[in-house]
């Protein structure tokens, strides 16, 4: 197991503590994790485009002209699809775009991305955050007093609120709850910040799971 030193809020250390090796050590599988993010953004897809086609499009009722002895092309709808105003041939319509994708599958990219940004040394471990009240300020300081630069992603406890008020006006940093933690927000960072109580672990994992399956 690799050793992060555990840091205060001001930037000293106060102790270490061993990432899990089944988590954080992991060879990254560079092709599961390319299609859990495009499983990801998929589903963010509304999926609410619509054209309309030649028989939604409003008029065109009447034959444009008669059949015969114009010299033109003949035309039975002014709504055909070549025709301006017309409807449009083979365009979308409202669909899911979401993806199936197994949780193992899930599982292994999220270790993966975490494997990758441990492997690069920007998984910082935090004693705890302490704000007493939202500062954005001290928040402002005690990133630069960690040594975390770039795109940064917050792993918080859900009831965190303090937390969540003081770094969520931050430009360049993203706030997540522990729950949330996901295979994109870790890959689009430049560091992944946990508090020492949060630092995903086998057991952890492996009891989710558990409680999903019930």
């Amino acid at each position: 197991m690799s050793k992060v030193d555990i840091l205060k809020s001001d930037g000293a250390k106060a102790g270490s503590v061993d990432l899990d090796d089944s988590i954080f050590g992991i060879e990254p599988n560079v092709p599961v994790m390319h299609q859990v993010v495009n499983g990801q953004l998929a589903a963010k897809r509304s999926g609410t485009h619509n054209t309309k086609t030649r028989a939604e499009v409003r008029g065109g009722g009447a034959k444009p002209w008669k059949q015969k002895g114009t010299g033109r092309a003949r035309a039975g709808s002014s709504r055909m699809p070549h025709w301006r105003g017309g409807g449009v041939a083979m365009g979308p319509k409202p669909r899911d775009y979401s993806q199936k994708t197994p949780k193992k599958m899930k599982r292994l990219a999220l270790f993966s991305a975490l494997s990758d940004r441990a492997a690069s040394g920007n998984i910082l471990i935090v004693d705890s955050w302490d704000f007493e009240a939202p500062s954005t300020k001290a928040a402002q300081n005690a990133l630069k007093a960690i040594g975390a630069t770039g795109k940064i992603l917050l792993v918080i406890n859900a009831d965190d609120a303090n937390t969540q008020k003081s770094f969520r006006n931050l430009e360049d940093v993203h706030v997540l709850p522990i729950g949330q933690l996901n295979v994109f927000d870790i890959l689009v960072s430049d560091f992944v910040i946990f508090t020492k109580d949060n630092l995903p672990t086998i057991s952890q994992s492996k009891s989710e799971n558990d409680e999903e399956a019930a």
